[in-house]
């Protein structure tokens, strides 16, 4: 497998889980003893910016207005029990602000910051919304690896096909986007990674520092995504193996 360093996750529709699976793989990847960055593209909806407690100054948007500010003034590290390091880089701002840093030369600063991030983590993860506005675009032309995050069934289907239509219009570099699909019955023929269903709460993230099928699914899906063997063990060995065999056979049969 090839190894990625930076991934955007790409929402294929709105509500499609993609900044609680960002979260969940970037702990995965902590787990697993590497340091990670997590980097807000969804402006409009800021949901990253809702594991950080207390006040976020300067926010990701600032920091694509502001060139002079380090990437690191906007880290906030999440507290986990792990060998690893996950720092979030939210966007929290005002419509004014999220209006400037939507702007082709904020978009070109964000570029800027996610190769800004690689220089000083294991891995990179950009958390974009559907790709419509410039920052979502610099997010998928930035990175080694993108991949499109659905909903499992026929909506989820439709829109990855549109947002495959999208990045091609919008020359992305990379022309195959992995999918993600998630949900308890996901079992997209055309997923290469598949995400069980987690608990809704934010306060519940990440969930997939545990022993269950979820934290098996975001194990697995993490390693498929960055081309990584995670050293990660389970009381039960078999769940693990055999949501890794799952992904193996659900990426064979691409072909």
């Amino acid at each position: 497998m090839n190894r990625n360093r930076t991934l955007a996750l790409v929402g294929a529709v709105g509500g499609a889980g993609t900044t609680r699976t960002a979260v969940e793989c970037a702990a995965a990847l902590a787990r697993g003893g590497r340091e990670v960055a997590v980097l807000d593209a969804a402006y409009a909806t800021q949901g990253l910016s809702e594991y950080v407690s207390g006040r976020i100054d300067p926010d990701l948007t600032t920091l694509c207005l502001d060139s002079d500010r380090p990437l690191a003034a906007g880290l906030t590290d999440l507290d986990l029990p792990v060998d690893g390091r996950v720092a979030l880089a939210p966007a929290r701002a005002p419509f004014e602000r999220v209006a400037r840093a939507k702007t082709p030369e904020a978009a070109e600063a964000f570029e800027a910051r996610v190769r800004e991030a690689a220089r000083s983590f294991d891995h990179v993860i950009v958390d974009a919304p559907p790709v419509a506005a410039n920052q979502a675009v610099a997010a998928v032309h930035a990175v080694d690896r993108v991949a499109l995050v659905a909903p499992a069934g026929d909506r989820g289907a439709d829109a990855l096909n549109r947002q495959r239509d999208v990045l091609r219009d919008v020359d992305a570099p990379d022309p195959n986007p992995t999918t993600v699909v998630v949900g308890d019955d996901a079992h997209d023929g055309d997923a290469d990674a598949t995400v069980p269903r987690g608990p809704r709460s934010v306060a519940a993230a990440p969930a997939c520092l545990g022993d269950d099928r979820f934290a098996a699914g975001v194990v697995a899906a993490t390693e498929a995504l960055f081309g990584v063997d995670l050293p990660v063990a389970f009381d039960d060995a078999g769940v693990l193996g055999r949501v890794r065999s799952g992904v193996e056979r659900v990426r064979g049969s691409d072909g």
